[in-house]
């Protein structure tokens, strides 16, 4: 059912935002340059890697020893625009469509933090990470790593189609209100280093 479910809505999405995703695909072009997607491995269900899709937004500049510069120096003010109303996140909708993530699920982190979780932390991926998730609509960025683990965890053994319709109902004025993006000093949040 959830997967009919993602399917259905995630397809009537991308026809119904086609518009608004191809301004913005113009848009990154004109403003950031090529790639226009971002594409990054991630780990899905039970930890297997896939490539996450998202718009860019930021620059590729670099020093003079051809390091990429700071995440907050590459970042524009245009990227923060897309990030803010999250429309950096459309094109994860294709992920949905071919069956990587899901519509509500834990959000996919990067593949270096695996080795990182705990055995409870690691029960985040016994289901399909999503583009939102209960993080997502309980503090997103604002939280800690820790909290933002547990209510993962909660959402892996309390998971139903009321609390995902919940949890997209709270998405969306989490997106109009704008709330949570960046960790305070970050861009978004500190990397993860485990429990110290």
């Amino acid at each position: 059912m959830k997967r009919t479910f993602d399917l259905l809505i995630s397809l009537f999405l991308l026809l119904c935002l086609s518009f608004v995703i191809f301004v913005v695909a113009i848009l990154v072009r004109l403003k950031l340059g090529s790639p226009i997607i971002f594409k990054q491995q991630r780990p899905g269900l039970y930890g297997k890697p896939f490539y996450l899709y998202k718009f860019r937004t930021m620059t590729d500049e670099k020093d003079n020893k051809g390091n990429p510069l700071s995440d907050q120096v590459r970042l524009t003010t245009f990227g923060k625009f897309l990030r803010k109303y999250s429309l950096d996140e459309l094109p994860q909708l294709i992920n949905v469509v071919k069956g990587d993530i899901s519509l509500v699920g834990p959000r996919p982190l990067l593949m270096e933090y695996l080795p990182l979780y705990t055995s409870e932390q690691a029960k985040r991926h016994h289901v399909k990470p999503g583009i939102t998730g209960w993080a997502q609509v309980n503090g997103r960025n604002a939280i800690t790593w820790e909290e933002k683990f547990e209510l993962d965890v909660w959402y892996v053994n309390n998971q139903s189609f009321l609390i995902d319709m919940k949890i997209l109902f709270l998405t969306l004025i989490k997106v109009f209100k704008s709330e949570g993006i960046n960790q305070d000093g970050h861009v978004t949040m500190e990397r993860f280093r485990g429990i110290r």
